[in-house]
């Protein structure tokens, strides 16, 4: 019998259940699965109710780990992460960071983080300054695809905060250059040996905790030569300003 594993998946794609990244994070999810019995829940950020953090710092404070707005959907994305075994984030890099809806979740979980009490910053890749619900069995995975063909200095400002939040080694980071791209070309041999790859990678990640470094490398590698991907932009912005 299959081990279960309960498998958060956040889309913060504004696109919902159309979005291009989020298929790449089912087809990791779909590898999972030829190892483990998967109960997966998704939540689609943009449906969600999530008011803006106070900035009152009482999570840290007078109600140390529980946030004071009590009327919004934040409260059970709160208690869905702390009761997964895998939590995978699923969005699209606009303008060098996550969408502004994920944003403001992030805020408002504050206090999932441990009170800042003026820890030194670490220096070896550990959190900032802990996870208040740290679980050594839990896995938080992220997915992000972008337009950009240089995606490590893209990805940088994110995965910055990122490191912060959960320390260099504390969470999968899979960026996803061209995607956008790749999808329109509607080449479906092309996808889906692209999507065929991410689903070796859940495998992989099922049974060793960890992707090889050959096939992250083979997954970070953008689809499109940088000369082949300037044509295809050049003729985009053409056919988007009519003069094609």
């Amino acid at each position: 019998m299959k081990e279960v594993k309960k498998v958060l998946l956040i889309n913060a794609s504004p696109k919902k259940e159309r979005s291009t990244t989020l298929n790449v994070s089912k087809a990791f999810v779909s590898g999972l699965e030829e190892v483990f019995d998967i109960k997966l829940d998704i939540i689609n950020v943009f449906d969600l109710n999530i008011k803006p953090c106070l900035g009152c710092l009482s999570c840290w404070g007078r109600t140390e780990g529980e946030c004071v707005i009590k009327d919004d959907d934040v409260i059970m994305v709160k208690n869905k992460i702390i009761d997964a075994d895998i939590i995978i984030e699923s969005f699209p890099l606009y303008f060098f960071g996550m969408p502004g809806i994920l944003k403001l979740l992030t805020d408002r979980l504050l206090s999932m983080m441990n009170t800042y009490r003026g820890q030194i910053a670490p220096v070896d890749g550990k959190s900032f300054h802990g996870l208040r619900y740290y679980n050594e069995n839990q896995k938080f995975i992220v997915f992000s695809s972008c337009a950009y063909t240089e995606s490590d200095k893209i990805f940088e400002p994110l995965t910055k905060e990122f490191d912060c939040i959960f320390g260099k080694n504390g969470y999968l980071f899979f960026p996803l250059p061209q995607l956008m791209t790749l999808i329109d070309l509607k080449n479906q041999t092309k996808i889906n040996k692209y999507l065929d790859n991410f689903r070796t990678a859940g495998k992989e990640f099922a049974l060793n905790e960890t992707v090889s470094e050959d096939l992250m490398n083979l997954l970070k590698k953008p689809p499109f030569s940088v000369g082949a991907y300037k044509i295809f932009l050049d003729n985009f912005w053409k056919e988007q300003k009519g003069e094609r």
